[in-house]
């Protein structure tokens, strides 16, 4: 789906009778505006800044380009004191969520020399170039009023990592959010049968994430396949040698049979333009659907790696989850629990099916499987360890009532024998053990499978669940 990138809103506030008062208040003001824009443009380029509110007429014009815009995130820099009906009108007519930056221009008013200076009128206008904290209570005490959700961040406006790093994780949360309202999810197949947990309200993913879901049938991938030219073979072969490391005992005809199918799962995501796909086939004694869906791995990896995650057993919720860890640039691999290690204090974690390859430590190898447990067939299979180092856990849970939630834990990929059995496999510590994980997410019952991507970013996940207006929930 075609949509344009995520729009980033800024404006200041000030109070209009100041500026006859206090000579260069106001242009030392719009300068502190300045230094914030270019700040945020490092996260994200496309910055709308109306300059400096001190008006409720400016607030209202302010609030309406915001909408004409179709701002996904408005930053309100506080920069000393205004009035709440200068600021209040622009939230309410523009309808975006709002984080006030609440930011000193230094750390600290330099109290000697301010106090050394002779002109009283001079003094107040310094001490208003530092008031930024001054309205911030009374815009919260409106808002709250109003019912306007509302974010703050307070702190400084140079040398302050902690400070600049949360706002650079509301614009990404954005971004997420932006993406996931836009995404094309394919749902093909259907749901495995008895797998209760994973059962889903397509209308409550609409509803929490936006987007657009589009149901296709097995038979239409199996029709594209037919018309996959032998050179189109060729090309997808060579390239599964580039990206994998295919076994030897990997028989040339089903490298083939896998490279065809991977070719027409290219051109079914291109004709919906899909962003994630859920998928899931039985078997039914079409030869056909039986002969693309136990040769449809290899694809689904590529495609996960390029930003098209893949879920499978049709968990559509995992596939949203999935969604999001991409678009963190996380990763986001299909897994579940397999094992505990109690020796070691570990659990083992993974699924069969596709890979998120490029987080995968190495290259992922390729191998021939008799079986596909409990699915229909025979054919390759991934088997990959994610890179080793922190990582995060995702589930998006349906709760009873049908509304959604995060539940997140962060850990590590840990060092250590995993089965090799043509799956994907890992070995992951949590903080507070393995035991009071699993008892700690599984009290939060979610579906048995979630996302798992490199890096800490439950911060980041928890930002989108407040942007999202979706509870999130962390174990560790």
């Amino acid at each position: 789906m075609e949509s344009n990138t995520v729009k980033i809103g800024l404006f200041g506030i000030g109070l209009e009778a100041y500026w006859n008062q206090f000579e260069g208040l106001e242009q030392r003001l719009k300068e502190y505006l300045s230094i914030v824009e270019e700040k945020l443009k490092l996260a994200h380029p496309q910055i709308i800044n109306l300059g400096l509110i001190d008006t409720p007429e400016k607030a209202f014009d302010a609030g309406s380009k915001f909408r004409m815009q179709d701002v996904d995130l408005i930053f309100l820099y506080v920069s000393t004191y205004a009035l709440s009906s200068t600021v209040l009108p622009v939230v309410q007519r523009a309808k975006a969520p709002v984080i006030i930056l609440n930011l000193s221009p230094e750390p600290a008013i330099d109290y000697e020399t301010f106090n050394r200076m002779t002109d009283r009128t001079r003094m107040t206008g310094e001490w208003l170039a530092f008031c930024a904290a001054c309205p911030v209570p009374e815009i919260a005490n409106v808002f709250k009023r109003t019912g306007i959700k509302f974010h703050q961040i307070t702190g400084m406006l140079h040398n302050d990592p902690e400070c600049w790093t949360e706002i650079n994780e509301w614009i990404e949360a954005a971004r997420v959010a932006h993406t996931m309202f836009y995404n094309r999810l394919g749902c093909m197949g259907h749901y495995y049968s008895g797998m209760l947990d994973i059962y889903t309200d397509l209308t409550q993913q609409y509803a929490h994430f936006g987007g657009h879901i589009e149901l296709i049938e097995v038979d239409e991938l199996s029709a594209i396949r037919r018309s996959v030219t032998e050179q189109e073979i060729n090309h997808r072969v060579a390239l599964f040698y580039e990206e994998f490391e295919v076994q030897a005992d990997c028989e040339p005809s089903e490298i083939r049979r896998a490279a065809r199918t991977s070719v027409a799962l290219d051109r079914l995501v291109e004709k919906y333009q899909l962003g994630s796909i859920a998928y899931y086939y039985k078997g039914t004694g079409n030869n056909d659907n039986e002969d693309t869906m136990s040769s449809i791995i290899l694809g689904n990896s590529l495609l996960t790696a390029n930003h098209i995650p893949v879920a499978g057993e049709y968990e559509i919720k995992n596939a949203q989850a999935m969604k999001i860890m991409d678009s963190f640039n996380a990763g986001g691999s299909f897994t579940e629990y397999y094992a505990v290690d109690y020796n070691e204090d570990v659990v083992l974690m993974g699924h069969d099916g596709p890979g998120h390859i490029t987080i995968a430590e190495g290259k992922s190898k390729v191998r021939p499987l008799k079986v596909y447990h409990g699915k229909v067939g025979r054919g390759l299979s991934v088997e990959m360890s994610v890179k080793k180092g922190p990582v995060t856990l995702l589930s998006v849970v349906e709760q009873a009532g049908g509304k959604l939630m995060f539940l997140v834990a962060e850990g590590e990929s840990v060092e250590g024998p995993i089965l090799q059995i043509g799956n994907t496999n890992s070995r992951y510590r949590f903080s507070v053990g393995a035991r009071k994980f699993i008892n700690g997410w599984n009290s939060y019952g979610p579906a048995h499978h979630c996302a798992v991507g490199i890096g800490h970013i439950a911060s980041k996940i928890e930002k989108l669940g407040q942007l999202l207006g979706i509870a999130v929930a962390q174990v560790c």
